[in-house]
């Protein structure tokens, strides 16, 4: 049986793509995973014992919105992290991963009409696939705004028609951003919960990378709204312990917000939801109340940070990011590097066009990969010289 025969189902362009990667396969050769962002750091050395000694709660079933000192853990990190006072009964809510409460607290938040009209979600594009998800699942009109290098890596909001800005009901922003590592600053987050106020929408805050840093840490939406004196529902915060703690595998993040904002999440969780089970929340309120470890990684993080610049050292476009832990990279061609890299060398990547949806003609990721930096220092830096030397040699 031919090749083409044995894939007939597949589209014709797909041949010589699926052809080249089974031919990397048997040729064999180590291979280096650079696409997905699971972190690869040490989790916390007492997550064990922690959850060792409360397995006998897996009898047990879970509190729904997060234990009382699950909450109060979380609260007291939100103070230390970003100066603002919440209450633990009323504005925080535990996750099952911050992709849950991304996706659920549309399902909530979003209303079927906004004047009359079809309602609109913005997502920035390249984007986070939930945020298109959780868009079409309310029925709500998605809107990817263009976050390039012309505009910082983040989407302009404000650029966009008025008609659309009223019909908006969610705006979503991931700061530190995936794929790229822009960080929203203090005046870029006033003046998009400004807007948000003026058209009255909820901006809704992918802050997950907000850990991994290097100079000064990343302002946070909730934090400067409370500067502002916003309506507290106007902001709803997400993070997790799985890029801050290392811990991808504990599905454990929290959703902040006002109290109207988190009631209504919390009704959806209780039909629809699933909590974390009482191990992994003891586990979680432990590593939430310190930081020795998150500081520890976060080093580590730097260190590959000044290893991707050197080895990029006068590549226009190809220096580390200012948070994350992602290179957004420069290429003629996103797929044809992606699949020069995998043949020549074994390093897998994610081309950017996966990542980015196509407006008026147009992909805003088509020209990049992505390249994640979770493989120990010797391994980054050898995986980089080798991807440096295939792709701009």
């Amino acid at each position: 049986m031919t090749f083409p025969e044995r894939f007939s189902n597949l589209p014709e362009y797909a041949f010589p793509r699926l052809r080249s990667l089974l031919d990397a396969h048997a040729a064999g050769g180590d291979v280096m995973h650079m696409t997905i962002g699971e972190p690869r750091h040490a989790m916390p050395d007492f997550v064990a014992d922690v959850m060792a000694a409360h397995v006998g709660d897996f009898a047990k079933y879970p509190a729904n919105d997060g234990t009382e000192g699950l909450r109060a853990s979380i609260a007291a990190w939100i103070l230390r992290r970003f100066g603002v006072t919440v209450d633990p009964a009323t504005d925080v809510m535990a996750l099952n991963g911050t992709r849950e409460g991304l996706m659920n607290a549309c399902i909530a938040l979003c209303p079927e009409t906004k004047n009359g009209k079809r309602p609109v979600v913005l997502t920035p594009n390249p984007f986070y696939q939930v945020y298109a998800v959780a868009a079409v699942t309310v029925g709500a009109e998605p809107v990817f705004v263009p976050a390039t290098r012309e505009t910082g890596y983040l989407p302009d909001y404000a650029s966009l028609p008025a008609e659309i800005l009223d019909r908006t009901t969610i705006a979503y922003i991931c700061s530190p951003s995936n794929p790229q590592g822009a960080v929203a600053s203090r005046d870029y987050l006033h003046d998009l919960i400004a807007l948000a106020e003026k058209h009255d929408f909820k901006v809704f805050a992918d802050e997950c990378y907000s850990e991994i840093y290097r100079g000064e840490k990343p302002v946070g939406a909730l934090q400067v709204a409370r500067e502002m004196g916003a309506d507290p529902e106007r902001v709803v915060i997400f993070h997790s312990l799985s890029k801050r703690s290392n811990l991808p595998g504990l599905r454990s993040g929290f959703v902040a917000s006002g109290p109207k904002n988190i009631h209504h999440i919390k009704q959806l969780r209780a039909y629809s939801g699933a909590p974390l089970p009482l191990p992994i929340q003891a586990v979680s309120e432990r590593v939430w109340a310190d930081e020795a470890h998150v500081e520890a990684s976060r080093a580590l993080y730097v260190e590959k940070f000044e290893i991707a610049d050197a080895v990029f050292d006068g590549i226009d476009g190809c220096a580390a990011p200012q948070a994350g832990f992602f290179l957004w990279l420069p290429v003629a061609n996103g797929e044809e590097a992606a699949i020069k890299l995998w043949t020549q060398t074994g390093i897998r990547v994610l081309p950017g066009a996966y990542l980015s949806r196509d407006v008026d003609g147009e992909n805003p990721g088509a020209g990049y990969i992505r390249v994640a930096l979770v493989a120990p220092k010797k391994e980054t830096q050898r995986g980089l010289i080798m991807l440096r030397d295939c792709l701009y040699g």
